[in-house]
């Protein structure tokens, strides 16, 4: 990156999206405004031009950047807007964050937009045969892999299955788990079933793992939401 220019990014639709918690059993929809998605996870190359930081062991410039924390993924998304030009979204004060949702910046990805994302209008478990679209225990010589080596998704996007997990936004069950935070996709590590549009996973948001990295959005976020949904749903995903 060079510039006062971003990471590339493509339009992701309006849509609709059902969630489920698995310890409550309940579902809800969430209606989502169209924003822009980021078309890899951030790579080593772009968080260490952004940050000065290079974390992790594994080296190479279009690595997704692992071994990053919730709150590193925050503080970065804030500095790239800075450094493009843009008004940060988080509002950082100690240990807590607010979203400025009028702000135009860099930031992550809510859940329920992951997941639209992801599945870019189907409604299986993934979006094509595996071993094409994602990096994973199986194919991935228990390694992370460059971004961009797996088929993407109909809207464009790499990726978002496989490789490394990616941190959201939001708190994954604060009754239960505090200040935990969601993971989505799976990572070169996971066995197949974990790499699946619906799986679930949460980490403290100061944890720095080597499977762990994040995506960043821009624009416009949640619509609504309507509220639960009729009928309870058991384990970790919905569709598959």
């Amino acid at each position: 990156m060079g510039g006062r220019r971003g990471p590339e990014t493509v339009a992701v639709p309006a849509g609709r999206v059902t969630l489920s918690d698995r310890r409550t059993r309940r579902s809800w929809r969430v209606d989502l405004a169209a924003h822009r998605v980021a078309v890899h996870p951030v790579t080593r190359e772009l968080y260490t031009a952004i940050t000065g930081d290079d974390p992790g062991i594994a080296r190479g410039a279009r690595l997704p950047v692992e071994s990053v924390s919730w709150w590193d993924a925050v503080r970065f998304c804030n500095a790239l807007s800075e450094r493009t030009g843009l008004s940060p979204v988080y509002r950082v004060h100690g240990e807590d964050v607010t979203w400025d949702r009028t702000a135009a910046g860099y930031r992550l990805l809510t859940e329920a937009e992951w997941e639209h994302a992801c599945r870019a209008g189907t409604d299986g478990p993934r979006y094509g045969p595996l071993d094409d679209i994602a990096w994973h225990r199986a194919n991935s010589g228990e390694r992370i892999h460059d971004v961009g080596g797996r088929q993407p998704n109909s809207w464009g996007l790499h990726d978002t299955l496989g490789n490394v997990w990616e941190w959201c936004w939001d708190l994954y069950d604060p009754e239960v788990y505090g200040t935990y935070r969601v993971l989505r996709g799976g990572g070169w590590f996971d066995e197949h079933w974990s790499c699946r549009a619906s799986v679930r996973r949460r980490s403290h948001p100061t944890l720095r793992l080597d499977d762990v990295g994040f995506r960043v959005a821009l624009g416009p976020s949640e619509l609504s939401v309507p509220g639960p949904t009729v009928g309870a749903h058991r384990g970790e995903e919905r569709r598959g």
